[in-house]
């Protein structure tokens, strides 16, 4: 037991230290903060123009597709980059576990894009003056979404090359589908079957069900099973990333 409860610890302090170096280097700077920060504004313009749908019920489809690009944008760069660097090449072969360089890389995007979500919500609120019925599962949905999400990107970031344009098209490849598959454009009631077999394995799906629930009580599955699904999610791409990066090290 000591000997897991020290390894635990160390783990957690070399994942906390990788995603302090991340966010210093990469995401605390002017342009990704305006850009991420204008992203949801852009989107709700998209969202918005011919609808009739009343601006508020917009709110949550727009909040879980702006975690999901929040969250799985910047590591599938930085990554790629500091292999050009050799900089990651070093960080495996120091005497950090990579469960511990999984994690905090996917912890950096995780930080970063559950500010972004407080911050659209918080403007939100102001600018169109939604409601909150269930704030507990509105924190957890973000911050869960994000560290989902981050994970994911994390585990794309695996594909052993320098190329940026290389990762970003593979999880784009991902991420678009996504969009249109997950009940945020197209409800889920409205696709057919085999459409809705698809958005059932999507963790967006779940995600904007979750925030669904925290702004009117609408839920299709359950903010439990929500919340299971973007768990189990989250430890499936922590592991399997685990696994590729281990093969990096090799």
């Amino acid at each position: 037991m000591p000997g897991w409860f020290e390894q635990i610890s160390c783990d957690l302090g070399a994942a906390w230290a990788i995603a302090r170096k991340d966010m210093k280097i990469y995401y605390i700077k002017p342009s990704i903060l305006v850009s991420s920060l204008l992203f949801p504004f852009v989107m709700f313009l998209a969202f918005a123009i011919g609808r009739n749908a009343p601006a508020g019920t917009l709110i949550p489809g727009l909040l879980a597709i702006t975690l999901l690009f929040s969250a799985s944008s910047i590591e599938p760069v930085s990554i790629p980059i500091e292999r050009r660097t050799k900089t990651f090449d070093r960080l495996l072969a120091a005497p950090v576990s990579v469960r511990a360089i999984v994690l905090g890389a996917s912890l950096s995007g995780a930080l970063f894009a559950s500010a972004i979500g407080v911050a659209t919500t918080a403007i939100s609120l102001v600018a169109f003056r939604t409601g909150i019925i269930h704030i507990v599962a509105l924190l957890l949905g973000i911050a869960l979404t994000s560290l989902c999400f981050s994970t994911m990107g994390t585990l794309f970031a695996a594909y052993r090359t320098e190329n940026v344009g290389e990762v970003m098209s593979l999880l784009n490849l991902v991420r678009l589908p996504l969009l249109f598959i997950s009940g945020v454009f197209i409800p889920l009631a409205s696709m057919p079957a085999w459409g809705q077999s698809i958005a059932f394995l999507s963790p967006l799906t779940y995600a904007h069900d979750l925030t669904l629930f925290a702004f009117d009580g609408t839920t299709l599955f359950g903010p439990v099973a929500d919340t299971a699904v973007l768990v189990l999610a989250t430890v499936l791409f922590q592991a399997v990333g685990a696994l590729l990066y281990r093969r990096s090290r090799e």
